[in-house]
């Protein structure tokens, strides 16, 4: 069975199926209501003229009933104008009086023969007077009308209908158009955007209790976001501090066996300490819409920044691309460090006396080029996890750099891809929004 999976869509579809159904059953129950009030007529017109003839209805002189009709009655039950027809019996059930010289039928109001009677009491006699129309014979103009009252209120009814359902429909868009508000607000709501809750103005009272939960799950997800935070950036700096005392301590000591590996242990743990940082001022980071970057002026700082590294490590790293200014979406600062991740761990990874290429594009995007192993295609989907690592006996890194990589172009909209390049090495581009396209 077919099932909508739109709540509007389901309101219209029994919407259109109550449609149908008045519109043919509406028209058949007035079409019974128009014939019932005919009968109805029909039977009290009978009646009234019952009436009239038992007003003509006197005692003779031998005592029996008299029928004594004026000639415009006679006409009207004659045989040759056939269209009523009376009989008075008695209280025996034998016929006195007919306008017809044959035994008549028996009264009937299913046949075509249909009519009324009263009883009254003549000179101590109790008499039943019937008076019939031969339905056969009814008025042109009650043939008329029922014969085309179905078609014609048929026309009616459909276009009222359908007006009611078109205006059904707009009433109802109009009602749920609270709900499709919220459910943009909904998508806005990320790691990155904690703060935002659903709109309970113009909420109908059937869904406000839901939207109310879904606003208080969001507190409570906040509260646990916000926990969760200020423990990275607490757990960040006060492992500052004893890491400060240690690298002192340890440049206090002669130079010998094992100083050179302690500074490197030193080092490494700085790094880390450092990129947890990053990740809790990145996890409350609120982008401006209206903030823009120049990306070339950011990677021109970045690969000025990271050459001693790579310098140090007989290796190189080039800034190529266009030399115009590239302005995107974003923050200048974010940016900077998501692509400093990309050059240091491509700079770890590619080959000595090789070179590290970052590359600007005008489009918006850059890419780092490096000249090492490349990157399995069973692990391109894994690198950007938090902690994760490719070869865990590395001891270089705690695999967070490119999880903020991942989470810089998040938070603005961006994308991230890697591919392996024909000849060796590995290729991360980035991709921005250019300030121009997203005014």
């Amino acid at each position: 069975m077919f099932r909508f999976t739109s709540l509007t869509s389901r309101i219209v579809f029994l919407h259109i199926v109550a449609v149908a159904v008045a519109a043919i059953f509406l028209p058949l129950l007035l079409l019974w209501l128009l014939n019932s009030e005919i009968d109805q007529l029909h039977r009290e017109a009978m009646r009234d003229q019952a009436d009239v003839l038992a007003e003509k209805l006197v005692v003779g002189a031998d005592g029996k009933a008299v029928l004594n009709l004026p000639d415009s009655l006679k006409d009207l039950y004659s045989e040759a104008y056939g269209r009523y027809r009376y009989d008075i019996y008695d209280a025996d059930g034998r016929l006195l009086f007919s306008s017809h010289r044959a035994e008549p039928p028996k009264q009937t109001l299913s046949g075509t023969i249909a009519g009324a009677g009263v009883t009254r009491d003549v000179g101590g006699e109790t008499l039943r007077i019937h008076v019939a129309e031969d339905l056969s014979h009814r008025d042109v103009i009650i043939d008329d009308i029922v014969a085309n009252f179905f078609r014609r209120v048929a026309w009616i009814t459909i276009p009222i209908l359908l007006i009611l359902l078109a205006t059904d429909i707009v009433i109802f868009r109009r009602a749920v158009s609270p709900l499709l508000r919220a459910s943009e607000e909904a998508r806005n709501i990320g790691p990155s955007r904690t703060d935002i809750r659903l709109p309970t103005e113009g909420i109908p009272s059937e869904i406000l209790p839901l939207v109310t939960a879904v606003n208080q799950a969001f507190d409570r997800l906040e509260d646990g976001f916000r926990v969760q935070r200020q423990f990275t950036a607490d757990a960040a700096h006060q492992l500052r501090t004893p890491l400060a005392i240690l690298r002192t301590r340890i440049e206090t000591l002669k130079a010998g066996e094992g100083t050179d590996e302690l500074h490197a242990d030193i080092e490494s743990m700085g790094r880390i300490v450092s990129q947890l940082l990053e990740i809790a001022e990145l996890d409350t980071l609120v982008l401006d819409p209206a903030e823009t970057a120049d990306l070339r002026a950011v990677c021109a700082e970045v690969v000025g920044s990271i050459a001693p590294y790579a310098l140090a490590r007989r290796k190189d790293i080039a800034l190529r691309g266009t030399d115009d200014p590239v302005p995107v979406r974003g923050n200048a600062e974010m940016l900077q460090r998501a692509i400093f991740n990309l050059a240091e761990n491509a700079i770890k990874y590619t080959a000595e006396q090789t070179s590290v290429d970052v590359e600007v594009r005008d489009d918006g995007s850059v890419r780092v080029r490096d000249c090492g192993p490349g990157i399995p295609p069973g692990e391109q989907g894994l690198i950007f996890q938090r902690f994760w690592r490719g070869d865990r006996r590395r001891a270089d890194g705690a695999g967070l750099g490119l999880s903020i990589v991942r989470g810089v172009a998040d938070d603005h909209a961006a994308t991230v891809a890697v591919e392996n390049l024909p000849d060796g090495g590995a290729q991360f581009t980035l991709s921005f929004r250019l300030a121009t396209a997203a005014s």
